[in-house]
């Protein structure tokens, strides 16, 4: 028989429409020859399934199950592409724990930890991956903030971006002190805690990885080019960006790459599909240094997204990632 997978998008980030666009990819991509697929849209208490006859049915959220042709369905697997909470940050993993239904992301643990990006960065620095200097900032805290202790700890310019949010919203670059509040305040719209991190100059690339019981794999990474200030909100999905897959990296650093991304997707005992953004930056003698930037649990998953573009360039199919992902846990 068919297994019964909910693609699960929406959330109650500024990106839910974002989501549902990456949802209706997910969707397109599975086998529909293998699996039943149901897309599942989530909003606040709001959670409903879509049904091929363009009705949607309420889900029963004491046992993630919905009624269609007037019988009651259940799935055996839900594929998480939410960005932002509750699908990022581990609160659905929690849910799912509970019910014991298999999910495509990480541990509950994992996802509340990369959600946190101060959190991500101080935790695998530890391990030795180089990562940008920051300031943790708490709601109510902004005010002793001086421009002598940031230019001392990150410098200017610098970013200012919710520090627990998945979102590409609330992101600013900051080139003077006068500045800081209204980074501060647009950030704090998203997350109760900001981030005051470093400016890191370089090519920016982006590498997916997944593994199952049987294999590892390392997708060729993405080079970000844009005009604008930093990769934002326009540049992501606006089409301000020229995206390059494989990047343009000397044969040695796309090695070096590669082997930093395997070894955080170990780190953080990691499930699924993530996606690790960089800077590559020059170190005093001229060589390569890789600097970790963030980490993405639940990636984009459009037709044109990083993830579905380095598949392709690694010569795989979307829909068979899908299926090792999915049978991996079963």
């Amino acid at each position: 028989m068919k297994r019964t997978i909910a693609v699960i998008c929406g959330g109650d980030s500024s990106e839910h429409d974002v989501s549902l666009r990456s949802g209706a990819g997910v969707y397109s991509f599975f086998n529909k020859d293998k699996y039943d697929v149901f897309i599942v849209d989530i909003k606040g208490l709001d959670w409903h399934v879509n049904l091929p006859d363009g009705s949607t049915s309420r889900i029963d959220r004491n046992d993630f199950s919905f009624m269609m042709d007037g019988r009651r369905r259940t799935f055996d697997y839900a594929y998480i592409t939410i960005h932002g909470t509750p699908g990022e940050n581990g609160l659905l993993q929690g849910y799912f724990e509970l019910l014991h239904l298999p999910y495509s992301t990480s541990s509950v643990l994992v996802e509340a930890m990369t959600f946190d990006k101060f959190v991500t960065n101080n935790y695998l620095r530890q391990f030795g991956v180089s990562v940008a200097d920051s300031i943790l900032v708490r709601h109510g805290e902004e005010h002793s903030l001086t421009e002598e202790s940031i230019q001392s700890t990150v410098g200017f310019p610098c970013f200012v971006k919710p520090a627990a949010d998945g979102s590409s919203f609330g992101v600013s670059k900051v080139k003077t002190f006068a500045q800081l509040p209204s980074a501060l305040d647009k950030a704090f719209c998203e997350s109760d805690t900001v981030m005051i991190e470093s400016l890191l100059t370089g090519i920016e690339i982006s590498q997916g990885v997944y593994k199952t019981r049987d294999k590892s794999v390392v997708l060729p990474a993405t080079e970000v080019v844009t005009e604008n200030e930093f990769f934002d909100y326009n540049a992501k999905y606006n089409g301000q960006v020229k995206e390059i897959t494989p990047a343009r990296l000397a044969p040695e650093t796309a090695e070096r790459v590669a082997k930093v991304t395997s070894a955080i997707y170990d780190i953080l005992h990691a499930n699924g599909i993530i996606r690790i953004d960089y800077i590559i930056s020059k170190n005093a003698d001229g060589t390569d240094k890789i600097n970790m930037l963030e980490i993405n649990t639940t990636p984009g998953m459009t037709a044109t997204s990083f993830i579905p573009q380095q598949v392709r360039a690694a010569g795989l199919d979307m829909g068979d990632v899908l299926a090792e992902i999915v049978e991996n846990q079963f």
